[in-house]
């Protein structure tokens, strides 16, 4: 619950237009401020079903706990990171 200072204090804040902006990057900088940030592991806009890749088996394991072929079938599949190894290896 807000007290009479910190109400007053929105009410004249509110009353420019202006400064709605600011105040809204306040209130919700304290909301963000412990919410953890997932990395996205896919960018569906990458992805090539008709992309040819060589036929190499060097294992990749893609962000999204899935073990590819090699780094051009997870590039290809979307994936955005990747490590060296299958998925079994690295776990």
């Amino acid at each position: 619950m807000l007290n009479y200072s910190m109400r007053l204090l929105i009410f004249y804040y509110f009353k420019s237009m202006k400064n709605l902006i600011p105040l809204m990057f306040f209130f919700c900088l304290g909301c963000l401020k412990n919410t953890p940030v997932e990395e996205p592991c896919i960018d569906e806009s990458l992805i090539n079903e008709l992309a040819a890749c060589y036929l190499i088996y060097a294992p990749v394991c893609g962000c999204n706990n899935i073990t590819y072929s090699n780094d051009c079938v997870a590039e290809n599949n979307g994936v955005l990171t990747y490590s060296e190894g299958s998925c079994e290896e690295i776990n």
